[in-house]
């Protein structure tokens, strides 16, 4: 199953921006698909994560897991973005061992969301 990792890539990062300047969301993004993204994690960029005052975020989703969003990131925190991103996939709950994730997934995550619940459709 292919989980998603979300980048905000309109995030500012508490920065003001010259014109036509690359916003600091947009630099994790290409840090992030320069890195390497490992099987099973498909990378979208997103336009915003709600998460403005916490500077640059992700967030990590599947169908039946638990989703992480995280925070306070920037282009440096590439390679363990996608270390995480890795264990992520690598979980089949979504709930990767504390000691296995990367130390900016332990000190920089924002929420923890659990799994949506799929209700049957109604009978017509």
């Amino acid at each position: 199953m292919t989980v998603t990792l979300h980048v905000c890539i309109t995030c500012r990062a508490g920065q003001t921006l010259g014109e036509g300047e690359t916003t600091p969301g947009k630099r994790l993004h290409g840090a992030i698909l320069e890195a390497g993204v490992p099987d099973g994690v498909n990378v979208v960029p997103v336009e915003c994560l709600s998460a403005c005052s916490q500077g640059c975020s992700v967030a990590l989703s599947a169908p039946g897991r638990w989703s992480y969003v995280y925070g306070r990131l920037s282009d440096a925190n590439a390679q363990d973005v996608v270390a995480g991103a890795a264990a992520y996939a690598a979980a089949p709950d979504g709930l990767v061992p504390w000691r296995s994730r990367p130390e900016i997934f332990r000190k920089q995550s924002l929420a923890r969301i659990p799994p949506i619940a799929v209700m049957p459709e109604a009978a017509e």
